[in-house]
This record gives C-alpha cells, sequence and structure tokens, in this order.
C-alpha cells in the first residue's frame, strides 16, 4: 500500500522531508526478511563480492523449494530480492544448504576425517567426544562451519567452489551453479564429448593439484559433488576437507579421491590412472 504524505503537509515545509513510501504487509509463509545484517562481518562471503550478493536490509527471503536432499543436509534454492526492484545486486536465486539436527540425521561424519582439527572451545570439543546432548548439539553446527571455512578458502585459492555469501547457524548461503538457466548437472550424469571430457580431467587435476599444495584434500571426492556447468567444473560439498598432513588418514583420501574420479573418466573413454595422478599430486605437496 503506498502512500504519499505531501497531501496533508504544510506548505512551508521543506520539501526535502517530503516523501512517498510503501509499506509492506506482512511476509508470507517461506519468507523472512534478508539475514545478511544480521551476522557477524565474519560470516559473509569473503571480498571482492560478486556484484549479484544483495546487501540490502530492505530485501526478503523467499524458499523456492529443494533441490537437494542428503544424509546430513538439504538444499534449498532460496531468492533474495528487494521487492519491487529488479537492479543488479538486488535480487538474486542462490542455494540454501541447512544441516539437519542431529535427530533427523540418517549418517554421522567419521571420526577420521575430524582428526587433527581442533575446536575453539575446549568445553565443546570436550561434549563432542562424549557425545552428550550438547555435544550432539555443537555437531550439528561443526560441519556447516567446516563447510563455511572450507568453501571460503578454496575461493580464495581460487578454487571452481561455489561463492560463499553467508553462514547463519548452520544455514550456508551459496552460489547457484547453473547451466543455460538450470541447475548444472552432476557430472556423474554427463556424457561429454572426447574433447570436453579430456577438459574436464584437465580441470580436475589442476584444482586437485592447487588443493594439494595448500595442504589439503577433499577426502569425498567423486562424480556426484562434481557439477558440470557447461564447459566449466565445479567441486561442491567440502565438510569433510582433511588436513594432509595432519591427518593421518590424509593420504588414503587423496588416494580415494584419485580412483574415484579416474574410474568415472576411464569409464568414458579417457584413458588415466589413478596411480600416476596420487604421484603427480605428491609432487605438489612438497
Amino acid at each position: 500500500m503506498s502512500q504519499d504524505i505531501s497531501r496533508n503537509t504544510p506548505l512551508d515545509l521543506d520539501p526535502t522531508f517530503v516523501f512517498s513510501f510503501e509499506a509492506l504487509d506482512d511476509l508470507d509463509d517461506g519468507q523472512r526478511w534478508s539475514t545478511w545484517l544480521s551476522v557477524e562481518p565474519l560470516s559473509r562471503g569473503p571480498e571482492p563480492r560478486p556484484d549479484w550478493v544483495v546487501t540490502s536490509q530492505g530485501a526478503v527471503d523467499t524458499d523456492l523449494g529443494i533441490l537437494k536432499t542428503g544424509k546430513e543436509a538439504d538444499a534449498f534454492l532460496l531468492e533474495r530480492a528487494v521487492p519491487g526492484s529488479d537492479a543488479v545486486g538486488e535480487s538474486v536465486v542462490m542455494v540454501a544448504k541447512r544441516y539437519r539436527s542431529t535427530e533427523h540425521r540418517t549418517f554421522h561424519r567419521a571420526a577420521s576425517y575430524t582428526e587433527g582439527r581442533s575446536m575453539k572451545r575446549s568445553r565443546d570439543e570436550r561434549a563432542l567426544k562424549k557425545g552428550s546432548t550438547w555435544g550432539k548439539i555443537v555437531a550439528a553446527g561443526e560441519w556447516a562451519i567446516s563447510e563455511w571455512d572450507a568453501l571460503k578458502r578454496c575461493h580464495e585459492l581460487g578454487l571452481p567452489v561455489p561463492y560463499p555469501v553467508q553462514i547463519d547457524g548452520t544455514e550456508i548461503l551459496m552460489e547457484w551453479i547453473t547451466h543455460d538457466g538450470e541447475t548444472a548437472p552432476r557430472l556423474a550424469q554427463t556424457r561429454p564429448e572426447p574433447d570436453l571430457l579430456a577438459s574436464y580431467y584437465d580441470q580436475l587435476r589442476d584444482a586437485m593439484a592447487t588443493l594439494v599444495q595448500a595442504g589439503i584434500v577433499h577426502g569425498d571426492l567423486s562424480p556426484y559433488n562434481t557439477l558440470a556447468a557447461g564447459e566449466r567444473l565445479v567441486i561442491i560439498d567440502l565438510p569433510q576437507i582433511v588436513d594432509l598432513v595432519g591427518n593421518a588418514n590424509g593420504m588414503d583420501y587423496l588416494m580415494r579421491d584419485c580412483t574415484n574420479m579416474c574410474t568415472w573418466f576411464r569409464a568414458r573413454g579417457l584413458e588415466v590412472d589413478e596411480q600416476e595422478l596420487f604421484g603427480e599430486l605428491m609432487a605438489h605437496a612438497f
């Protein structure tokens, strides 16, 4: 509902104080006010931010439906937009990845993934190890924070990952990776031509090399958490990222990542070998 207060204003009122405004009714179900300004600055994505990131306090978040279900988290499409505006930076569709509470999770990460990690508060770490009620609450947020940190780190390394917009509790907002206006398919769902297949492998090898040079391993890399966005590969699902040296299983996870990916590429007709890839990556590590 729009109102013009200029109708009832005195004639001697400074015109710079006269304005029109639009009052918004209560938000609909599935909507909320943007949480961008309600989170701490460190909970927002790294700068420089893409121009599509909506930072307006007047923006509204609208759930558009579920995108993908997982064992620990579900991914939804979420629109953040300033009502009535179609300007750049005032409307965007993102992915909202929401980690479930422990009561609604069907899978628990192996402790081997978290070896070598430390928590900021010793109380939380003790509770997590004991499996207490508080420890389960901490665990629900631990993987969200882990993925958030991994996304930021990988983005800053120049790796092909979704841009991390913000984290709020157990919800991460990130870039929606698309191709031709639709969600980009998983690599496992594609049948690329030989030239594109070879390009995908080169991109994968370069990304894995960058990770190893930074001393980290994806830990669960497969054609199911790699997206094919046209001619570009994008790596997703990073909460289990491990330290290559600090984690006793780091080398094993790297070998498994190599095996998972090389097996898929070989099945599509590209002659690659996981042992050779592993050896090449290890040359970047030291």
